[in-house]
């Protein structure tokens, strides 16, 4: 809801402070019954222990029957969004994940201030791609791409991304007032139906911002991809819209099938349903275009009936609160409201609504999941082989001569094909000059299209691909790109060789694809498969 000044009597939406903003909530009461008379006593000891004693157990005290399995929604799903799901499928009742979020401009100040305030980082670090201030088209891809690197950088630290999309209406400039604003219901329909100038806006809004969800792809970054917030309140262009599904929808098959963007966990994020915000059930697009349910809840305000609302149209699915203010009471939290998997605090609110003793003590709790825990549950995930997750990468054999003859002096796997070594050897054992490498393995291409390869090379390169030469360069040379073209059909394992040598001085080889639809760049780690 609208907020420009933490009252309650306006609503505020996820922009808060900066962007000026909250909500609030009502749902129903939830309760199941059913194997009562199987439960009642566990469900006693359950109500005798501390939370740090009842997470351990296998039931927790607010009962809910999932479906048979809970998959992603997407069929196309990479496994580390397909993991990501399963692991807060898996919390819901034991512990929950702490979150920060951070603003377009400044992607990492207050996931910062958080571990200077805690002494560690949460687990999940929020992120925005909507542009609000009026800024360029140059600043606004400088500030995307810092976005980018950030969320790839702390998911391989261990953390887990998620991404808000605060669009300007399609059309109009990148400000503030083009996101909050009202929006007639005859204006929206023409920005949902196929044709109209408007549609061909959206369209295109939305391929803008697939292009940095595709580097998160190629990375092999899971997103928790959370579009439309807020949408039973009347803040947004997208708000209280009688079609909002249908917006939905064309988001969903602009992004997944078109674009592929197979990474993504679909998060429908309404606010809480308060005075200012319509219960949750009208806006609901449906289980089949959504994987985790959350809602926006600010002021303090986590009333029961927003949990078990939320909880019962999940059905199975895990839940979260999308956005607070206020840190929320792990004590309440785990004994009445313990199926929340994870919490955001939104951007400066952090410190300006909580202390920094309630800070510590929310990240310190027992109930609290930190880095290390969510790290170690899917190690033991894979290593108890109930996830198997391919090794990307290519296997990388080194010789000590230029004809890639003998025994290897060394074998590796390369998370890809982009090395400059200038003058240098490629690794310990390995000479400066006259050295071969023969990397092997598999490759998978996002989409159905002819792919062109470019291969940049200081000296000789040869690239197979399905056992095909496509590129046949062996000779001296210096920074030359040779190209060859293929035809590729999506999610059909190639196999893929590419031999290099080098003569003396500078050694350099990089391997780019790029077709259509994919974005130029070196061929990227979780395209690659070791043999």
């Amino acid at each position: 809801m609208l907020h420009t000044g933490r009252t309650l009597s306006s609503p505020v939406c996820g922009l808060e402070a900066t962007y000026g903003w909250r909500e609030e909530i009502t749902l129903n009461t939830y309760r199941k019954y059913r194997l009562f008379i199987t439960i009642l006593p566990i469900m006693f000891i359950l109500s005798l222990l501390p939370w740090s004693e009842a997470r351990s157990l296998s039931i927790e005290r607010n009962v809910v029957i999932p479906p048979e399995a809970v998959t992603p929604v997407n069929p196309s799903a990479s496994q580390e969004a397909a993991d990501l799901l399963d692991y807060l499928v898996d919390l819901g009742g034991k512990g929950i994940i702490s979150g920060q979020h951070d603003y377009l401009e400044s992607p990492d100040e207050f996931n910062n201030k958080l571990k200077n305030a805690a002494g560690d980082y949460a687990v999940l670090h929020g992120y925005e791609l909507g542009a609000i201030n009026n800024q360029s088209k140059g600043t606004i891809a400088r500030q995307r791409q810092a976005v980018v690197a950030s969320a790839i950088k702390w998911h391989e630290g261990g953390g887990i991304v998620a991404m808000t999309f605060h669009q300007n209406l399609p059309g109009t400039t990148p400000e503030w007032a083009n996101v909050h604003m009202s929006l007639s219901q005859e204006k929206f329909d023409a920005y949902v139906t196929p044709g109209t100038p408007q549609y061909k806006s959206l369209l295109a809004s939305l391929d803008e911002i697939a292009v940095y969800l595709g580097e998160l792809r190629d990375a092999g970054v899971p997103v928790l991809w959370r579009p439309y917030h807020e949408m039973n309140g009347n803040w947004f262009w997208w708000g209280q819209k009688d079609n909002f599904s249908r917006l939905w929808d064309i988001t969903y098959d602009r992004l997944v099938n078109q674009h592929k963007l197979n990474n993504l966990l679909w998060v429908w994020n309404p606010n809480a349903p308060n005075k200012w915000a319509e219960p949750y059930s009208a806006y609901y697009p449906g289980a089949a275009k959504v994987d985790v349910l959350a809602a926006d809840i600010y002021n303090n305000d986590y009333k029961q009936s927003y949990y078990e609302g939320l909880l019962e149209l999940a059905n199975g699915k895990p839940i979260g609160i999308g956005e607070s203010g206020e840190l929320p009471d792990p004590a309440i939290l785990s004994q009445t409201q313990s199926k929340w998997v994870y919490t955001m605090t939104w951007g400066k609110m952090l410190t300006e609504n909580n202390n920094l003793q309630k800070i510590r003590s929310f990240m310190t709790n027992q109930h609290t999941v930190s880095r290390q825990d969510y790290v170690q549950a899917l190690n033991a995930k894979t290593n108890n082989g109930s996830g198997i997750i391919p090794k990307n990468g290519l296997k990388g054999q080194y010789f000590n001569n230029a004809e890639l003859s003998g025994d290897p002096v060394l074998t590796r796997n390369d998370k890809k094909i982009d090395f400059n070594w200038h003058g240098d050897s490629p690794a310990a054992g390995v000479n400066k000059d006259s050295f071969s490498v023969r990397w092997t393995g598999k490759m998978k291409a996002v989409y159905s299209e002819e792919y062109t390869f470019t291969a940049s090379s200081d000296d000789g390169v040869r690239v197979w691909i399905g056992d095909k030469l496509i590129i046949d360069s062996w000779k001296k040379q210096s920074g030359v790109s040779r190209v060859g073209s293929i035809k590729l059909t999506a999610g059909t394992s190639y196999n893929l060789k590419v031999e290099y040598y080098e003569n003396r001085g500078d050694a350099s080889i990089r391997l780019m694809w790029k077709s259509p639809s994919q974005k130029p760049g070196p061929i990227p780690q979780n395209a690659l498969t070791l043999p």
